[in-house]
């Protein structure tokens, strides 16, 4: 439990990713790969000459696949140089593809509402498992830090696209602390693979969950402990925000 305990409150450091990276070059999707989820992210992302950013991109191979599939500017950050570096060398001869050394919790290089859409594949979760983990953890903190900067970055009615195992009663009370967002749940089946036609899952990716302020509405529609990724659309809403700094 140290060992494990030590890895989790390592996740949201540099030299961890760069060491991994260094080992392990080959790429890897966390959380579904772009076929997978394309028609969810063609849904809520139309505008394929928009700017979009994908955070904490790691090696995977989804910005590739947006790019395949239409999309004009895709940005990728991460906090590994060895990463970042090797990304830019493979894809050196496709403009459309930019990769950028970042830290998702300090993206002062961007300017406020560039962004069409922010994707996160798991990133967000490594600022909130050490929180369970151990006491005194940063991880509340890196996880506002990060919500603030990817509600900057985003244009008005933009997405913030979270795909995750986290279920919605602590992801949704994260959401509603941070900033104001409107927000929506879709689910996808674990198992599902660029292999698997769609028409086999069991859920509807395209359709939302009903979702209550506290998401106990979620387990009427899914039954208790769902085999599934969960996939949170938050829509930036400049007005929620005032409403909220006046109330």
């Amino acid at each position: 439990m140290e060992t494990e305990t030590k890895t989790t409150q390592s996740y949201s450091e540099q030299w961890y990713w760069d060491e991994r990276y260094t080992n392990e070059s080959d790429p890897f999707d966390w959380y579904q790969n772009y076929t997978s989820l394309a028609p969810l992210i063609n849904l809520y992302v139309p505008r394929r000459t928009h700017p979009v950013l994908v955070i904490g991109c790691g090696n995977s191979a989804f910005s590739e696949g947006m790019v395949d599939d239409g999309y004009e500017d895709v940005v990728s950050i991460d906090i590994s140089s060895v990463v970042i570096d090797a990304m830019n060398k493979k894809h050196s001869d496709r403009p459309q593809l930019k990769y950028l050394k970042m830290d998702v919790r300090d993206m002062k290089v961007f300017e406020d509402a560039s962004f069409d859409a922010v994707i996160d594949k798991g990133i967000h979760c490594l600022f909130i498992i050490p929180s369970a983990l151990c006491c005194g953890s940063n991880s509340r903190q890196h996880s506002t830090q990060m919500l603030e900067e990817v509600w900057r970055v985003l244009k008005d009615k933009g997405v913030y696209i979270l795909i995750t195992y986290g279920a919605p009663d602590y992801r949704l009370r994260l959401f509603k602390d941070s900033r104001s967002w409107t927000t929506k749940l879709h689910v996808i089946d674990k198992s599902l693979t660029d292999h698997q036609p769609l028409e086999t899952s069991k859920w509807e990716l395209t359709k939302p969950i009903p979702l209550d302020a506290e998401g106990s509405s979620v387990e009427s529609a899914l039954g208790k402990s769902p085999d599934v990724h969960y996939i949170y659309v938050c829509i930036k809403d400049e007005s929620l925000k005032r409403e909220a700094d006046t109330a």
